[in-house]
């Protein structure tokens, strides 16, 4: 089973940017559709973006979309979520997550079997 571990998460000021990265062991990485979602305290888990096994396809949510772009680099089971523009809103902590599906990427989180432990985003205003 695939082992994943979250970093770079921090405090920002709003408007500034942040990348989080995570890094995946014990599994074939380029196997697997990656996803980035994120929760604050009192509401569900909240999909931000995904992207396919070999990198062509990305999906984002629209409260991020043209902010946030993620990225993998297979060579080092590695996924990344580039944060600009950000909004005391995005404030959460942020999990990486692994889907072993053969269908296309997704935001439904049923669909992700192993999640990394989270990183906390915090955006002051």
């Amino acid at each position: 089973q695939v082992h994943l571990v979250e970093s770079g998460g921090g405090l920002v000021q709003a408007g500034g940017s942040l990348a989080l990265s995570c890094a995946a062991s014990g599994y074939a990485f380029s196997s697997l559709h990656m996803g980035w979602f994120r929760r604050t305290p009192g509401k569900a888990r909240e999909f931000v973006a995904a992207i396919s096994r070999n990198g062509e396809v990305t999906l984002y949510a629209d409260s991020v979309k043209g902010r946030f772009t993620i990225s993998r680099d297979n060579a080092k089971s590695t996924v990344s979520l580039e944060m600009a523009n950000l909004k005391p809103e995005d404030t959460a902590i942020y999990f990486c997550a692994a889907d072993y599906s053969i269908l296309q990427p997704t935001e439904n989180e049923y669909a992700y079997a192993v999640w990394g432990q989270g990183t906390q985003v915090t955006v002051s205003s």
